[in-house]
C-alpha cells in the first residue's frame, strides 16, 4: 500500500489497521505523510503500525518504483473518466494500492505510473468516501479475488 500526502494522522492509523486485516507486506509512506510515532497515529492503529513493515519516500515514484520491482501491480484508487469499478475488476495476485489526499486524490504522476485506476462506485449523495474507509474497501477486495 502507498499513502500519499496524507494530512489526517488519524486516516494514517487506519491505514494500519486495515493493512493488517488485509495482510498488507508493507505500507508505503511518500510525501508528507507522516510517520509512526505519533499519539494520534497510535490512537487508531491499536499497535498495528510497530508490527506492520513500512517506509518513508520523499516522493511517490519511489514508492511506485519499489512495489513494481517487487513484482506488484499499482492500483491506483481514484474516480477518473478511464477508472473501473473495483468491483468489476479482476484482480491480480500482487498489488499495490495507492491512495491520495484527502481532497485531492491521488497526483498525476502517480496515476500515469499505475498499472490499472479503480474507483468505488458511490450510491448516495456524495462522490466519495473517506480515504481511509476507501482504501480499507479497496485492501479487502485486493485480498479476497
Amino acid at each position: 500500500m502507498i499513502a500519499h500526502n496524507i494530512r489526517s494522522l488519524w486516516n494514517i492509523g487506519s491505514f494500519f489497521r486495515s493493512a493488517d486485516a488485509a495482510n498488507v507486506e508493507h505500507v508505503y509512506l511518500t510525501g508528507y505523510t507522516a510517520c509512526p510515532p505519533r499519539k494520534e497515529i497510535e490512537k487508531t492503529a491499536l499497535g498495528a503500525e510497530s508490527w506492520i513493515p513500512w517506509t518513508k519516500h520523499e516522493n511517490v515514484q519511489e514508492a511506485v518504483k519499489k512495489a513494481k520491482v517487487d513484482g506488484y501491480s499499482i492500483i491506483a484508487l481514484e474516480k477518473t473518466m478511464k477508472s473501473t469499478s473495483l468491483f468489476d475488476y479482476k484482480w491480480p495476485e500482487r498489488v499495490c494500492v495507492i491512495v491520495g489526499h484527502e481532497i485531492d486524490g491521488v497526483p498525476k504522476e502517480a496515476l500515469d505510473a499505475a498499472d490499472d485506476i479503480l474507483h468505488i462506485p458511490m450510491q448516495g449523495k456524495k462522490e466519495s468516501l473517506n480515504v481511509s474507509v476507501a482504501a480499507g474497501v479497496a485492501l479487502l477486495m485486493a485480498r479476497s479475488m
